[in-house]
């Protein structure tokens, strides 16, 4: 079998290929760039041609073509004539060949298609022919071949869409995005929380937002109210989000620390406006019939968000990353929560030390952010330090982040969350509804504190009014009408 598999024929379409060509040529000699300007809009290159002869010829063309040289058949053999080309594709007699073959260049877009099949499918023969030599790789783990085999393979339809931006598309899209946030939208996906988001102009594509704390801080309360309102579309309030995010994100949720049941318990109480401590007193401490009222029309709600939980407990990133593609080719998600990185594995880097370990873990997560295109939320414990400084200074800095200074490095946003009245040295210790979210690190735009209220009954958070503006102005935390 091995040996019928190596006679066998790459796929491959002699006419299809022949077609193309003939079509750049018939329509250049018209003074039309239309078929060349499809090539080059559907990613084809030299390599998606399997004749060598004409991987020369469409290599030549194109270089013409960036060139603003003039293109038919009697400048083409010139050219390949001077570039000691001409032998190689056949001669003369092949490129006359390629008009006769070709009837118009009408059909050039269905020659183009073919074109682009045949080359996916040799590429795919290529990975599955890859993936099985790295199986005989014994030292190499079983998970980190199927996490590469799966992005290889995800490779191949994401450069053959055809989606590549051209350099005057980018600026054509940004000068779109400028005037979004003139009108009033944030730069990225809002978090849900106005007082964040004016810090942060929103969640942006291909980021690693690390949001870290001591334990019961309130992060995981933090991520899950923003993972809410991206999947509804609303703020933290209710209220529809502006311009193009006021519909349903689908949000990736990696939970290995809490089971899904949890999260749903603490996300239904936060969104009804519903103590869980009272509902696990049961009928005792509760008014039954109106606490289910508010439970079902927050479940109601709540069931229309396309949230995707994977509870699996001590994952390993290359896993995860492997998960989250899947997640991203079948739920559409645009955005994800991690929680939280230390419980992250990586079984390659495990005996090198915890510290190397979370290096990897963190610069894994940080490439998935980029190859999926999309924002990370990365929840991160704190080491003891801000409990251990001397002068009652306990604010959290960067360089408490637990485990490894790469986790500092690899994210674009870093937010350090603490409660003033979890730290009896603080000046705000009074104050129990106070949340102050540290923006220590914020690749894109500004550092500095954002204030926020949190409801410790509900785990939920709010806006809290700025020094200085009126308070009339601001939303209760819990939702309107609950």
């Amino acid at each position: 079998m091995a040996a019928k598999s190596k006679m066998r024929v790459p796929p491959h379409s002699e006419d299809a290929e022949l077609g193309v060509l003939g079509s750049i040529l018939l329509d250049a000699s018209t003074g039309d760039t239309r078929v060349m300007d499809l090539c080059v809009r559907n990613g084809i290159t030299e390599e998606s041609f399997f004749s060598p002869a004409n991987q020369l010829i469409y290599s030549t063309l194109l270089e013409m073509a960036n060139g603003g040289l003039a293109i038919d058949v009697l400048t083409l053999n010139e050219r390949l004539r001077a570039l000691n080309r001409l032998d190689q594709v056949g001669g003369t007699a092949a490129l006359q060949n390629l008009i006769d073959r070709t009837p118009t260049a009408a059909h050039a877009e269905y020659y183009i298609n073919i074109l682009r099949d045949k080359h996916m499918l040799r590429r795919v023969i290529e990975c599955a022919h890859d993936a099985e030599r790295r199986c005989f790789e014994d030292a190499v783990s079983a998970n980190i071949i199927v996490g590469e085999v799966e992005q290889h393979f995800m490779g191949i339809s994401g450069q053959n869409d055809g989606t590549r931006v051209t350099w005057p598309q980018a600026l054509t899209n940004t000068m779109e995005h400028i005037d979004r946030i003139f009108s009033g939208e944030v730069a990225g996906m809002p978090t849900g929380l106005a007082n964040l988001d004016r810090k942060l102009k929103g969640l942006r594509n291909g980021e690693m937002i690390v949001l870290a704390a001591r334990p019961s801080m309130g992060k995981t309360s933090l991520a899950m109210n923003i993972a809410e309102c991206v999947a509804l579309g609303q703020d933290i309030y209710g209220r529809p989000m502006k311009g193009e995010h006021n519909r349903p994100h689908g949000v990736g949720v990696f939970s290995l620390e809490m089971s899904t049941e949890a999260l749903a318990m603490r996300m239904l109480c936060g969104k009804a406006g519903v103590s869980g401590f009272e509902i696990s007193g049961g009928s005792t401490f509760v008014n039954t019939k109106a606490v289910t009222q508010k439970l079902s029309k927050a479940a109601t709600i709540l069931q229309k968000a396309p949230i995707f939980v994977d509870d699996t407990g001590g994952l390993d990133v290359m896993d995860m990353r492997a998960r989250a593609r899947r997640m991203k080719r079948q739920r559409k998600i645009e955005l994800i929560v991690i929680d939280y990185l230390q419980l992250c594995n990586c079984r390659e880097f495990a005996k090198q030390g915890r510290q190397i370990e979370t290096s990897q873990i963190s610069g894994q997560i940080k490439a998935m952010a980029k190859e999926l295109n999309l924002p990370v939320i990365v929840l991160s414990q704190l080491s003891r330090a801000p409990e251990q400084r001397r002068g009652g200074d306990n604010k959290p800095k960067l360089s408490d982040l637990r485990d490894s200074g790469a986790i500092e490095q690899d994210a674009d946003v870093a937010l350090l969350l603490r409660r003033p009245c979890k730290s009896s040295g603080d000046p705000e210790f009074e104050d129990l509804r106070l949340a102050i979210v540290d923006v220590a690190k914020h690749r894109n735009g500004p550092t500095g504190e954002v204030r926020l209220d949190f409801d410790d009954s509900l785990t939920r958070f709010g806006d809290r009014a700025d020094p200085g503006s009126d308070p009339g102005n601001m939303e209760p935390t819990a939702d309107p009408g609950s």
